[in-house]
């Protein structure tokens, strides 16, 4: 298969923690005369002469494949030891992947994804893969060229290993390691029927066994065609005094990626062959005579994010070909119920197995694919073909579910575990919008799923790669791109003000004031880009690029409208939001002037949304100036951000809810107005809490029964007809569920203190707990004919009040048990 021979990859070992070598090569400064003879690439830089920065390690490529093309290349060195050390550390990147073998077995997978001037490499320790004697470390590369994912920046096609100390140096990349392009393993294009619905994840691939190496990570032989690599330059580290190079590597701070075996699903649709299958298959054996054509459906009963691995005997010259979908399509190209399979037929990412005929050949694609519904085409020619086994390795980021919520409505339950998944399978070296579709990391959807990474798994490792690369983002205008990594530029202006947002959210939920103060630079250009585009109205004008706000049914392409001259509430509304928060920031960690001046700006902006946009026949407000078109999105954030008055916010929600969801009324006659979809339905939990309305928070989830009702095992995208089944955006009620329902909030940055105001609607019963900086807090609530009983019980050192109805009750650090009637 494409990765190593003889694999195991729940093996894969934690990186070092020993320091990386971002600090090891702190070195000593050269006289210019000098400089020059570090450049030379023929040979490792001598010990002792680094310059500041610069690896001793070379970034090495084929001297005659291409390197900016699509091309998929394997590196091996041979290092003899004599005796195995306790630590061999080494330090790992390729452009644009790479898969690290030693000795037949698969160390890691990378690199993170980044931009070249923040280049990720991993770290790992290798001792437990080597032994006396001849060893082999050997990698896999690819990079496929146009066909490359649309999150993968690249340069052109490079390998690098560097030794942490001099004693590990000896596997050093350099003109010493041999190198062969496999044309085994080729990108194919992807087909129209998925581009139309804007796919620009991985693509398919076709492994041909007659023309792979099946021995590429052996000990050095005759077979294929090796050549000596061809050296590019040493690399550098961001910051370095020479950039000989395009790629600044920074070390990637996340943990590896998880990896395990998982059933691959079962056999629901089986035509060519006898049924029934094989009971137990895949686990069991089965043969396909020649000249046969079998067509095998199967159905992981869940949306999943995995590497297949087929093993398969004999069949030379048969064609295997694996689709993957996310649920299938009837004739009229439309889901319905994913459960559901008769008169549907799967339309999906193929890769193409072509076996040559030996036994035990194991088959795998270098990247890994997304589906529930897994259909195998066989076709054999003049040799049965054997099917060994066929698994899958589940992949994503290590997220623990460390929160906990469970009540007596058992809906809620499914509404959490789907949610859950959906947030797991969205995020792997990035947050992503769609693991099937796009993999891009947005801002909008990201703002979300690091605010989920923090209340249900405790972990902001992932978050803080996010925060820090929109910054790293920025344009010369002063604003981030809409999504990044990205090697396409699109810049959505709004969500440079929900990365403010974010910034926030990180301030309040995790702490870590110096890490804020490191985005405030770029919190004030993009401040600075929105100010220069505030109207002497008060109003923000018309925007440039695409000021996305939801997929809105009568937004255009998810604009909301606009008079000539700009003008959005709505969009103001987000830069007040946005104004508030940079306040916070400036006042608590910054420039106090700067945060005044924000205070100033929003002032004018919250006088001009009221004086302009607010309509005294409706109590609402309009999208624009004009007073021509409505919709839930304006006055949601308004409720939220208190420009509606509070003596009016709740008549408002009432109102604006009555067009979507049961059991709200409207108080008057309304005009037709842009109801907001499952996105932006984060923001209306907002207003509801912020409104005292928390206690209907639960009958707002409709939207979530209705998903779960059609078979869907993730959240969507938006409402029916939908592209994606997996969107981490709609995944916000297991956020909700913890702050609104159970009503657990940091009262302080970092949760020094907090506040808790359970809104337990018709609820009965319900425990939950929240992982924190602090620790982990626990709360259970029983409500009866007496009243609400509540047992919290706070981490060390927190303190907090609790809110019921009326009343404010002190909160101390441990347990305590609350009376209330």
């Amino acid at each position: 298969m494409p990765s190593c021979s003889s694999v195991s990859l729940n093996t894969m070992i934690k990186k070092s923690s020993r320091e990386p070598m971002t600090q090891m090569l702190k070195a000593k400064f050269l006289l210019c005369a000098l400089l020059p003879l570090l450049v030379t690439t023929s040979a490792p830089a001598q010990h002792g002469v680094e310059a500041q920065g610069l690896w001793p390690a070379q970034w090495i490529t084929s001297p005659s494949a291409p390197q900016r093309d699509g091309v998929v290349l394997r590196f091996r060195k041979v290092v003899e030891l004599s005796t195995v050390p306790e630590h061999f550390v080494v330090h790992v990147s390729a452009d644009t992947q790479y898969i690290l073998c030693v000795n037949q077995k698969e160390v890691g997978r990378g690199p993170a994804l980044g931009d070249l001037a923040h280049w990720k490499y991993e770290t790992y320790d290798l001792a437990t893969f080597l032994h006396g004697g001849k060893n082999v470390v050997a990698a896999t590369v690819w990079n496929f060229g146009t066909l490359t994912p649309l999150a993968q920046i690249s340069d052109r096609t490079a390998f690098v290993l560097g030794g942490d100390t001099e004693a590990e140096r000896t596997v050093d990349t350099n003109t010493t390691w041999e190198v062969e392009e496999d044309k085994g393993i080729e990108a194919l294009p992807t087909r129209s029927t998925m581009k139309k619905y804007y796919y620009v994840a991985e693509p398919g691939e076709r492994i041909d066994g007659s023309s792979f190496d099946w021995s590429w990570d052996e000990a050095p032989s005759q077979n294929g065609k090796w050549e000596q690599a061809a050296s590019i330059g040493n690399a550098i580290v961001r910051g370095a005094v020479l950039q000989n190079i395009n790629w600044q590597l920074t070390p990637d701070l996340l943990p590896p990626m998880q990896m395990d075996a998982v059933p691959i699903g079962r056999v629901v649709r089986a035509s060519g062959i006898q049924l029934p299958v094989p009971s137990d298959f895949p686990g069991q054996q089965f043969e396909i005579p020649a000249h046969s054509s079998v067509s095998l459906l199967l159905d992981q009963s869940r949306l999943t994010t995995a590497y297949p691995e087929l093993t398969v005997s004999g069949g030379a010259k048969s064609t295997i070909r694996l689709s993957y979908a996310e649920a299938l399509l009837d004739d009229k190209g439309e889901k319905g119920n994913r459960n559901e399979i008769a008169g549907k037929h799967i339309v999906g990412i193929v890769d193409e197995f072509l076996p040559d005929g030996s036994a035990s050949r194991q088959f795998m694609p270098l990247g890994w694919r997304t589906w529930r519904y897994l259909q195998v085409d066989i076709k054999t020619v003049d040799q049965s073909l054997r099917i060994d086994s066929l698994r899958s390795w589940f992949t994503a980021y290590p997220f623990e579910e460390r929160a906990h919520f469970e009540s007596d409505d058992p809906s809620l339950a499914r509404i959490w575990q789907i949610g859950w998944r959906t947030a797991r399978l969205d995020a792997h070296s990035t947050y992503m919008d769609t693991p099937y579709w796009e993999r891009m990391q947005y801002i909008g959807d990201t703002r979300i799923q690091a605010l989920i990474s923090y209340v249900v798994a405790g972990d902001d490792r992932l978050a803080r790669q996010a925060i820090q690369a929109f910054n790293d983002s920025r344009i010369s205008d002063g604003i981030t791109r809409s999504r990044y990594p990205s090697s396409v530029t699109q810049i959505i202006p709004t969500f440079s003000l929900l990365w403010i947002g974010m910034v926030h959210d990180f301030w309040r939920y995790r702490g870590d004031g110096d890490f804020v103060k490191m985005q405030l630079p770029g919190t004030r250009t993009v401040m600075d880009w929105f100010l220069s585009k505030q109207r002497p109205d008060g109003l923000i004008g018309k925007l440039p690029w695409w000021p996305f706000v939801d997929w809105g049914k009568d937004f255009a392409f998810g604009v909301p409208p606009q008079d000539p001259s700009g003008g959005s509430s709505i969009i103001t509304l987000q830069f007040i939001e946005a104004l508030r928060n940079a306040a916070e920031l400036e006042s608590a960690l910054g420039d106090k002037t700067r945060g005044q001046e924000y205070r100033e700006a929003e002032a004018r902006a919250v006088s001009a949304v009221r004086r302009l946009c607010w309509s005294d026949k409706y109590h609402l407000i309009a999208d624009t100036p004009a007073q021509k078109h409505y919709s839930q999105h304006a006055n949601i954030l308004g409720v939220w951000l208190d420009v509606i008055p509070r003596e009016q916010q709740r008549e408002v929600l009432n109102n604006i809810l009555s067009a979507s969801d049961p059991g709200f009324t409207a108080s008057r006659p309304l005009p037709e107005m842009t109801t907001a979809t499952y996105y932006f339905r984060f923001y209306l939990g907002r207003a509801v809490e912020h409104a005292g309305m928390g206690d209907q928070y639960l009958n707002l989830l409709k939207p979530w029964h209705d998903m779960m009702a059609l078979g869907l095992t993730t959240w969507a995208e938006q409402p029916e007809p939908t592209r994606s089944d997996s969107h981490a955006w709609s995944a916000h009620p297991n956020y909700d569920f913890l702050t609104i329902v159970a009503g657990i909030r940091p009262k302080t940055p970092g949760f020094s203190a907090v506040v808790i105001e359970p809104h337990l609607g018709s609820l009965q019963h319900l425990t939950a707990s929240m992982p924190t900086p602090k620790g982990t807090l626990e709360a259970d609530y029983t409500v009866d004919e007496s009243g609400l009983r509540a047992e919290i019980t706070l981490p060390a050192t927190v303190t907090g009040d609790f809110l019921w109805k009326d009343k404010i009750l002190k909160l101390h650090a441990g347990h305590q048990e609350l009376r209330l009637p």
